[in-house]
Formats: C-alpha cells, sequence, structure tokens
C-alpha cells in the first residue's frame, strides 16, 4: 500500500513541485493551502506524514500542529522561512517531528521523508505486537498507543520511539548525541538541544512529577536512561 502525504502550504508552485517530486517516489499525495483546510482533511482522511508550513493563512502552521497533536501523532515535518533556533526549537515545541527551512532542495526534503517513513515502518515491521509494561506505564507498539495508569497518551511520532528505545533498553544511557542518530536517523541540522526538548515534553506527558521522573532519568554528564 502506497504512503499518504499531506503537503500544506499557500504558495501554490511550492506545492505544485513538492507534490510532482514526491509522486515520482510513488507516493500518494494531497495538499491544502491554508491551515482550516489542512485540519479539516486531516480530521477526514489517514496520512502518514504531512509537509507543514509555518506561515499559512487562517490558522498559522504552528497552531495547526498543536491541534493535531491532540488527536494524531501522524509524523509532521515544518517547512519555515525563518532561520532562528529558537523558531526552530519552537516548531519542535508543538510537536513536530522534523524542520526544513525555505529555500530547500527538494532531494533533502525527499530525503527526509523517506527516513521518517521508513523508520516508520521498520518500527511497526519489528514490532510484532509487542507490548511493553513497566509499573504504571504501558506500551502497546502495534498500535502505537501509550497509557500512563490506564489512561491514554498521546504523543508524536518521535516521542513514541523514544520512550519506545529507552523502555525496551532499561538501563542503558544514551548520550544526546547517539539519540539524535538513533531516533532521528540521518544527519540532523539542529543541535542537541532538540533532544531535551523531546526528553522535557514525554517527561511532561508520561511523569506524575517532572521534575523528580519515575520513569527516564539523567545520567549528568552523559544522557538519559530508563529506570526500570
Amino acid at each position: 500500500m502506497k504512503n499518504k502525504v499531506l503537503v500544506v502550504d499557500d504558495e501554490k508552485l511550492i506545492v505544485k513541485g513538492i507534490k510532482f517530486s514526491l509522486e515520482q517516489e510513488d507516493l500518494l499525495v494531497d495538499a491544502a493551502y491554508d491551515g482550516e483546510e489542512a485540519l479539516e482533511m486531516v480530521k477526514k482522511e489517514k496520512y502518514d506524514l504531512i509537509v507543514l508550513d509555518v506561515m499559512l493563512p487562517k490558522i498559522d502552521g504552528l497552531n495547526v500542529c498543536r491541534q493535531i497533536r491532540e488527536f494524531s501523532n501522524v509524523p509532521i515535518i515544518m517547512l519555515t522561512a525563518k532561520g532562528e533556533d529558537m523558531d526552530k526549537i519552537m516548531g519542535l515545541e508543538y510537536g513536530a517531528d522534523d524542520y526544513i527551512t525555505k529555500p530547500f532542495n527538494i532531494l533533502e526534503l525527499k530525503a527526509r521523508i523517506k527516513a521518517i517513513l521508513r523508520r516508520v515502518s521498520n518500527i511497526q515491521k519489528a514490532s510484532n505486537k509487542k507490548k511493553i509494561k513497566v509499573s504504571g506505564l504501558e506500551m502497546d507498539i502495534s498500535s502505537r498507543r501509550v497509557f500512563v495508569d490506564g489512561k491514554e497518551v498521546n504523543l508524536t511520532a518521535k516521542e513514541f520511539d523514544m520512550l519506545e528505545l529507552f523502555a525496551s533498553n532499561p538501563g542503558k544511557v544514551y548520550s544526546r548525541d547517539s539519540l539524535l542518530e538513533t531516533i532521528w536517523g540521518y544527519d540532523y541540522p539542529g543541535d542537541v538541544r532538540t533532544v531535551d526538548v523531546h526528553v522535557r515534553r514525554l517527561r511532561e506527558k508520561i511523569e506524575k512529577n517532572p521534575s523528580q521522573p519515575d520513569y527516564i532519568h539523567t545520567k549528568w554528564g552523559v544522557g538519559y536512561y530508563f529506570k526500570d
């Protein structure tokens, strides 16, 4: 079955170029040109990945991303014309999985999309309906659902991948660099603060007290590990 991608940008020439290029990779591509239209489409259709511009009419891309995260963990790549590092991290704060700065090389965008789709596919194949249970935390790997004390927690794709890696290897300490390489799966242009942002967000979602975590602990000067 072909993967389905939604491209959201108000610049129709950019959408046309991305759509043409991705269709050459045997992907199904839908397009939306403003935030409201994008949200309506995501609620009606199941997408494997979304390419989402930050600057959109009606509802900006960051708020579209935030609203999508309320009901879906579909991977999201943000497009931004802004080069400031904090703007990129803000995109991750809202639940994006990756970002690419305009103007971009279409080959780089395709490489990012392929890497994310390949990683998600490999995780699904390897899961074999596996479940992980630790104290009050339960992960259903096949459905990519997480429950804490019986209540479902909605994680982004990157947050889920990170939690699965930690929970599958309790006690193993992962440096920020190794997490970037393992979870992002390619030469990520950001820095190690990206990992810190994701760990903080993950703790906020699964820990009773994020400042005194039960699951994801910090090994000062080294990295992070999962305490079984």
